[in-house]
């Protein structure tokens, strides 16, 4: 009972102090003449998986990789399968170009990359199957060609369709609070991410001990569904609000972000012997990752409409049932 109550307290830390971190952090980079697209594309959008960065960090120095890889792998899973499909149910998610030529295959790139890190002992007869710092440092190098690429071409579309009306919107009405107090928000998040982070993994192991069970099944189940609470909140706001575009953004821009930044930090502080990844964690992922991308071209509607959400939801929940009976 204990460890649930510390598992709930670490991760309620964590989302307390990824918003205060992401609010501070946008309010200095407005103040230095940032527009709101680059604060959206980069702080916020980095912001999102400051829970798992955070959990996977701390696992990584701890050599936990359980918990590090099987965060990802979960987190990664339940961002496509329950998240997007959960938004579809509310509304159908429109997809353009831009997402099909870019954002969509950028998404499944990644998961092929950690798939293929997954089966080393399959494809060249490794002893194990792992992340290697070498590996960390590629995938590190990955997600600075996404952003830089995601930046220039979103910058230049930006300017295309605002021309001056961003800079005069950035610079309306609302006021932003002092440089101190953000400040504050930015130095009280940090402590609200690295002592929650650190409460919530030695929780996790403590519950998995407990029930017998592996850290990645409960990284992959419990720790996962829990470090993607943000993206869901967002997505559920920007569902309700009928800005499908930001929801599907968030939960690609979170995946890529997972993967690239998030593993490959992980692997570079720690290399991660991937022993607790199961090939059904791997095919899920695949799965979801490619019905995504095949959704954008059924019946020629580009969008992923409330039957393809279902069918994302019900997907979800077999991978859980078929987690759960195999321990």
């Amino acid at each position: 009972m204990i460890d649930i109550l510390l598992l709930i307290a670490g991760l309620a830390l964590i989302l307390v102090g990824a918003n205060y971190l992401v609010d501070g952090a946008s309010h200095v980079a407005k103040r230095l003449g940032m527009s709101d697209f680059i604060i959206g594309m980069t702080i916020v959008g980095i912001g999102t998986s400051t829970p798992e960065m955070v959990v996977s960090f701390a696992s990584a120095i701890k050599g936990n990789a359980d918990i590090a890889v099987g965060n990802v792998l979960g987190s990664n899973i339940f961002n496509v399968l329950m998240i997007l499909g959960i938004t579809a149910l509310f509304t159908p998610i429109a997809l353009t170009s831009n997402n099909i030529k870019k954002d969509i295959p950028f998404s499944l790139l990644a998961a092929f990359v950690l798939c293929v890190m997954g089966c080393g002992t399959w494809l060249d007869g490794a002893a194990v199957n792992s992340i290697t710092r070498v590996n960390g440092i590629m995938l590190l190098s990955l997600f600075g060609v996404f952003m830089a690429y995601t930046i220039y071409s979103g910058s230049s579309q930006a300017a295309l369709a605002d021309g001056g009306a961003a800079q005069e919107e950035l610079s309306g009405s609302k006021k932003l609070p002092s440089v101190w107090v953000s400040v504050v928000m930015i130095l009280g998040g940090l402590c609200g991410l690295v002592f929650g982070g650190d409460m919530f993994v030695n929780a996790a192991s403590a519950i998995a001990r407990s029930l017998g069970v592996s850290d990645a099944v409960i990284a992959v189940t419990i720790v996962a569904g829990g470090t993607s609470m943000p993206e869901l909140a967002s997505c559920l706001v920007a569902a309700l609000k009928k800005n499908t575009d930001q929801a599907l953004g968030n939960v690609i821009g979170s995946n890529v972000c997972n993967i690239f930044l998030i593993l490959g930090g992980s692997a570079t502080i720690h290399p991660l012997v991937m022993n607790g990844v199961k090939p059904l964690d791997l095919i899920t992922l695949m799965v979801s990752s490619v019905l995504v991308f095949l959704f954008a071209f059924t019946f020629k509607k580009k969008s992923i409409d409330r039957i393809e959400g279902a069918i994302l939801v019900c997907i979800y929940i077999a991978f859980v049932v078929l987690t759960l009976r195999s321990l």
